[in-house]
């Protein structure tokens, strides 16, 4: 079900969620948490199209924000917000509101959010582009208990990373971060396998990706020893290489969604190491509302300053 309003406020919103729950027969207090999304109108789509699916998991009330930029020295002057609710089967397992804030009132988005979080209940902003500089000093990072960015979606994604080690709050975190889970745990097991002192390390990935500098800092930080950027053609990070007396562990993913795992003295080892779409990264970082320390640790952690080999 979907309803449609136009110059309209905050309190008309809740009454045409609370409407809609009465046509199709839904209460709200299956409804988990607030998910914040902060987006442009080309973004919009694909954003909320990741958080309703991501819901099936989570369900929530989930609130896009879409600051239109005014093209007219009219519109500059009128301020109104326009709203789209929907319920039900059009909003995955929660509700979805789709706010439009044109002229003044795009300043204080935070205003019109406020009156409709869930209450009582955890809220998660994210921002698919175009984050903040400080996401934990945004009036809308303020209200949430986690923070959101993606480091994929800036031009200099190593650049805006040393800021974020300045910047980072309790409650922040990147999807850079997320795309790494499946690698952590895959290396940390084959450690648990290996059972050998790492003497060196390499991380292999195309020039500039932010999950690949994550990778090598958690490296350096939970091995304690120098790590390697080596700049390989990509996709996104193609394999792992750890240096122990008795030869290399190697996880190698140079592309597709299949890794091969090696092991000193064992035969290679084929593993599933896909690229996950947004919607699960998302969903992994519903999962879990307190502060990520893993993450803070990285973020701050000493890494080398060295050149990167290409090959």
């Amino acid at each position: 079900m979907k309803i449609d309003l136009t110059d309209t406020t905050a309190s008309k919103i809740n009454k045409a969620l609370v409407q809609g729950r009465r046509a199709i027969g839904t209460p709200a207090v299956g409804m988990v948490l607030t998910m914040v999304i902060v987006t442009d109108e080309e973004n919009a789509y694909d954003s909320l199209k990741a958080a309703e699916e991501a819901s099936h998991e989570h369900p929530s009330r989930t609130l896009v924000v879409i600051k239109r930029l005014a093209r007219t020295p009219r519109e500059r002057t009128r301020s109104h917000l326009d709203a789209e609710v929907r319920v039900g089967a059009d909003a995955g397992t929660g509700e979805t509101v789709v706010l439009r804030l044109y002229g003044d009132v795009a300043d204080h988005a935070d205003s019109v959010v406020l009156p409709l979080l869930l209450p009582d209940a955890p809220v998660v902003v994210w921002w698919p582009v175009n984050a903040p500089e400080v996401p934990s000093k945004d009036p809308l990072g303020a209200l949430a208990q986690r923070r959101i960015t993606d480091l994929y979606a800036v031009e200099n994604p190593i650049a805006v990373l040393e800021q974020r080690v300045v910047s980072y709050a309790p409650g922040d975190t990147d999807l850079a971060w997320t795309r790494l889970t499946p690698w952590r745990s895959m290396l940390a097991a084959a450690l648990d396998q290996a059972r050998t002192e790492i003497t060196s390390a390499a991380v292999e990935s195309e020039a500039e990706n932010p999950s690949a500098e994550l990778l090598a800092r958690w490296l350096q930080v939970r091995l304690r020893v120098p790590v390697e950027r080596v700049v390989t053609a990509g996709p996104v990070v193609t394999g792992v290489r750890l240096g122990t007396e008795k030869g290399e562990v190697v996880i190698d993913r140079p592309e597709g969604p299949l890794a091969t795992l090696t092991l000193p003295g064992q035969p290679a080892r084929t593993l599933a190491l896909k690229v996950r779409p947004m919607s699960e990264l998302i969903a992994e970082e519903l999962r879990r509302l307190d502060a990520d320390e893993m993450y803070a640790v990285t973020l701050r952690g000493e890494h080398t300053k060295e050149t990167a080999t290409h090959v």
